[in-house]
C-alpha cells in the first residue's frame, strides 16, 4: 500500500467486494432500477413508528442480507463502517446496535458509502483483518424532516432539488477473494465555491467531484477512456452536465463514459423527483444493485466511482453559511 501523486492511495494488497446488498423505498422501486435490490418497501415506515426507526430498520436488514448473501458469519467480520445522514449517525448506530462488530461510525454526508468503502480497503490492504463490512443509508422523510421543512406544509420543490434516496447500501469486503477488487483510493478534499443554495446541491458538490476527478487522474497517470464507466454519487441532472462542463474545460472528456447515481436511480419523465436522487442511499443502493451486477457479469471490468457529499446542516444554512462539498474516488477493477 503506497501513496502516489498528491492525494491517491495505491492497494497492492486488494481487497475484493465479496457481496453487496440494497434495500430500498416504493418511490425507487417504481424506478428504472427496482431489478437490481434485494427488496423493495411499500411504504416509507415499514411496520415503524417514525420514519428515524424505519431508516435504522432498514440499514439493519440491509447489513443482515449482505452477510446472509456472503457466508461470511458476523463473528468473522473483523471491521464496520456505517454512517448516515441523520444527527450523529444514529440510523447507524441504532440499527446495528446488535451486530457485534467492532464499528466505526462516519460521516461524509452523501459520500459516506465510498469513504466507508475506501477506509475499510485500507485496513484489509494493511494486514489488519480478513473481511470488513461497510454499510450507508439515507431516507427522504426523515431528511426532509431534519434538514427542510415539515413534509406537512407541502412545501415546493424549486427544479434544481434532489429527491433524497429511502434505502440503504452495503457491502462485505475480503482480504482475499476473486474480484472486483479496490485497486486505488483518491479521497477528496472540502471544496467550496461558495454556492449557498440549499436545494441546488448539485451545484455544490460538482467542483468537489471535479477536484477529485482531476487529482485521480493525474495522480494515477490514468484517463477518463480507461474505465468502462464513470459514476458519481448524487450530482443529479443540474450537478452532472457542470461536472461534464468543468472537465471539458481542464482537458477531460467524460461525457461518453460517464453518468450519476442520481440519475440513474429515478425516471425522470414518470416520477417527479426534479433533479434526481440524493443521499446516502443513492450512491449505496445503485452500486450495491445496479453497477455490482454489471461488474460481477462482466460488463464493466473497471469502473471508477466518485461518491459526492454536501457538507452543511439546518443551522449553517440558517446561518447563511456556503455549503461545502467533498467528493472521495475509488477505483474497482476486475
Amino acid at each position: 500500500m503506497n501513496k502516489i501523486g498528491k492525494q491517491t492511495i495505491k492497494l497492492d494488497m486488494a481487497p475484493s467486494i465479496l457481496e453487496t446488498a440494497s434495500i430500498v423505498g416504493p418511490k425507487e422501486a417504481q424506478g428504472p432500477l427496482a431489478k437490481y435490490f434485494d427488496k423493495c418497501l411499500d411504504d416509507e415506515f415499514w411496520g415503524e413508528s417514525t420514519w428515524e426507526k424505519a431508516e435504522s430498520k432498514i440499514i439493519k436488514e440491509t447489513v443482515n442480507t449482505v452477510i446472509n448473501k456472503s457466508g461470511i458469519p458476523s463473528n468473522k467480520i473483523d471491521y464496520c463502517f456505517a454512517g448516515d445522514l441523520l444527527n450523529q449517525c444514529i440510523s447507524s448506530s441504532f440499527g446495528l446496535r446488535e451486530l457485534g462488530v467492532p464499528f466505526f461510525g462516519i460521516f461524509g454526508a452523501c459520500s459516506t458509502y465510498v469513504e466507508g468503502m475506501a477506509l475499510a480497503s485500507i485496513l484489509l490492504s494493511s494486514g489488519a483483518g480478513e473481511y470488513a463490512l461497510y454499510a450507508a443509508s439515507s431516507h427522504f422523510c426523515s431528511a426532509e424532516k431534519q434538514f427542510r421543512f415539515p413534509l406537512e406544509l407541502g412545501n415546493q420543490r424549486p427544479p434544481t432539488s434532489q429527491w433524497t434516496v429511502t434505502g440503504s447500501g452495503a457491502g462485505i469486503l475480503a482480504k482475499n477473494g476473486s474480484g472486483p477488487y479496490v485497486t486505488y483510493i483518491t479521497p477528496g478534499k472540502v471544496v467550496d465555491m461558495g454556492i449557498k443554495d440549499a436545494n441546488n446541491m448539485g451545484a455544490a458538490m460538482a467542483p468537489a467531484a471535479l477536484d477529485t476527478l482531476i487529482t485521480h487522474f493525474t495522480d494515477t497517470g490514468r484517463n477518463p477512456s480507461y474505465y468502462d464507466a464513470i459514476f458519481t454519487g448524487d450530482l443529479g441532472y443540474v450537478g452532472k452536465e457542470i461536472l461534464i462542463e468543468l472537465a471539458q474545460t481542464k482537458g477531460y472528456n467524460i461525457k461518453s463514459n460517464y453518468n450519476d447515481c442520481g440519475v440513474l436511480i429515478f425516471d425522470k419523465e414518470n416520477q417527479d423527483t426534479h433533479s434526481g436522487g440524493s443521499g446516502c442511499a443513492c450512491c449505496g443502493s445503485v452500486f450495491s444493485g445496479y453497477i455490482f451486477n454489471q461488474m460481477k457479469t462482466k460488463k464493466y471490468k473497471k469502473v471508477l466511482l466518485i461518491a459526492t457529499g454536501a457538507l452543511t446542516n439546518s443551522t449553517t444554512v440558517q446561518q447563511g453559511e456556503s455549503i461545502p462539498g467533498i467528493a472521495h474516488a475509488v477505483s474497482i477493477e476486475i
